[in-house]
């Protein structure tokens, strides 16, 4: 490394992207920094499959870079002298080269305590840190604010339509294609039990990922999740192949199935695709054009595309821009005033709910589950359970691939569990076990009986959905979307609501939350 007067420019592991605005400008002389360090390996109980993931791709991106004739510092977890922090590494560059860098540059993290971290780094180190935007994402985060301005509810649904017509995406002109903007409606059909499921692309390992799955069993081997077997791809390459196999094997399907559940299937239509579009190793734009293609020519229906672009297009860039609106006070609010903990098999998957075990078990397996099981089991669980949102958001965190706090954090709290008192969602996403018959198979093999409202064998769900309402009256009567409940709650007579709040006291006493 040359003491030439050059730059650091910092690469997070979220930040796999030849295009990322870090590495733009860069000259002969400059050197580029990645570290994999415990502050952020550990600042939650992350997915041992979570960590390995992210070090192989981190490794392999670097590799690529060392491979153009980038000048690159790569810091493993176990070599010696390694900090344990991002500021740490970047010190100890500092020191072990001698070097007077010009200065640090840094793409914009997507965690606020990570930005409010950096926006001190200058002072501590008296070398000049340039923080850029992070212009990987569609919508830039002064057109989402501008966006905003003056809007009492931030409805998801008006922002989608806007970046439809900025970008073009399944656009006839001016008006949207087949005539309207969302196909919702139309995405709601149970899996057949003779439909047959795609089996998914198994990445071969090379020794790059055998040495990170080997240091990950080693010193994470108290985190949740199974690290084998490994399949996951870690390179952009892989992460196209992915997609690919989506495209032409799934698409199809996705959009009558997007919201179906089934026993032991984790995957089924969906693009398994965010935990490679959240760390950069695919460009957003770039595969909602992909997606829009199938559909031209004649190979997906409307229905599928437009929900699998609205995922991106819509939530993944609205999510993003809420966040940053917002935090840091957004994470602090709890609407419904939420404060049981988080039951013990949230991280055991020991519970008689077939669907809960399921959805856990699937999470420990793979870290993902899909968004149906995200939002309507282990997160409608949570809502009606009245859980703290604190500890649902630290689990999620932790548990999934593709989880970093801006997408995360969000989606948790204000779809989930309502924390923020309706800025994202219009109503809670509260369910019985009504639903979950109606969108899988979990009812047919559970100890618990669908059809039975109350008493020792009713599923949970059932009663937790007219407790939750109770519990929440104060908040939640005046909400128009739940004038309907609410009137037949009031129609329940006394005995009926007594034998609601005692069989989720006695719940909520078995399962150690009370």
């Amino acid at each position: 490394m040359s003491p030439s007067g050059g730059c650091i420019r910092l690469i997070l592991g979220d930040q796999l992207s030849a295009s990322v605005s870090s590495l733009r400008d860069y000259t002969a002389g400059d050197v580029i920094l990645m570290a994999e360090v415990d502050e952020e390996a550990g600042y939650v109980a992350h997915h041992k499959k979570k960590i390995a993931f992210l070090f192989s791709a981190m490794r392999h991106f670097a590799a690529d870079l060392s491979g153009q004739g980038y000048d690159v510092r790569y810091v493993k977890l176990d070599d010696c002298g390694n900090s344990g922090t991002l500021f740490g590494e970047v010190e100890r560059l500092i020191s072990d080269t001698g070097s007077a860098f010009a200065g640090l540059i840094i793409t914009s993290p997507g965690e606020w305590r990570l930005l409010d971290e950096m926006r001190q780094w200058s002072k501590r180190l008296d070398l000049p840190v340039h923080i850029r935007p992070d212009d990987r994402f569609i919508c830039p985060l002064a057109r989402f604010n501008d966006w905003a301005e003056g809007r009492t509810r931030l409805t998801m649904e008006y922002f989608y339509r806007e970046m439809r017509r900025e970008t073009g995406l399944l656009m006839g002109g001016s008006k949207p294609a087949g005539g309207q903007w969302n196909f919702d409606r139309e995405n709601r059909k149970r899996l057949p039990e003779s439909m047959e499921i795609p089996e998914r692309p198994r990445h071969p390992r090379d020794e790059i990922t055998n040495d990170v799955i080997r240091l990950v069993s080693e010193r994470f081997s108290a985190h949740f999740g199974d690290l084998e077997p490994f399949h996951y791809g870690v390179t952009a390459e892989a992460a196209g192949t992915d997609l690919d196999f989506f495209l032409k094997a799934c698409l199809p399907q996705f959009g009558d199935y997007q919201d179906a559940m089934a026993r032991g299937e984790a995957f089924l239509f969906h693009s398994v695709i965010s935990l490679y579009l959240n760390c950069g190793l695919l460009n957003p734009m770039d595969v909602c054009r992909r997606a829009e293609k199938e559909w031209q020519a004649g190979r997906a229906p409307l229905n599928a595309v437009e929900g699998f672009i609205r995922q991106i297009l819509g939530w993944r860039e609205y999510v993003r821009g809420l966040y940053w609106l917002k935090m840091p006070d957004y994470a602090e609010t709890n609407h419904l005033e939420a404060r049981r903990p988080l039951p013990s098999f949230y991280w055991s998957g020991d519970t008689q709910m077939a669907c809960v075990r399921d959805a856990v078990e699937t999470t420990r397996k793979h870290a993902y589950a899909h968004h149906i099981q995200r939002l309507m089991i282990t997160g409608n669980f949570a809502l009606l359970a009245g859980i703290d949102p604190i500890a649902v958001e630290e689990w999620y965190l932790a548990v999934y691939a593709d989880a970093y706090e801006w997408v995360e954090l969000p989606n948790t709290h204000g779809m989930a569990l309502f924390a923020d008192g309706g800025m994202m969602a219009t109503k809670p996403y509260a369910a019985s076990g009504a639903y979950i018959n109606r969108m899988s198979d979990y009812c047919r093999g559970c100890r618990y009986s669908v059809s039975q409202k109350n008493g020792p064998n009713a599923c949970p769900f059932n009663y937790l959905y007219w407790n939750f309402l109770i519990e929440n009256a104060d908040r939640l009567k005046g909400n128009q979307r739940l004038s309907m409940p609410y009137r037949n709650l009031a129609k329940m007579s006394v005995e009926k609501k007594t034998a609601i709040r005692e069989d989720s006291r006695w719940f909520f006493e078995e399962i150690g939350i009370a």
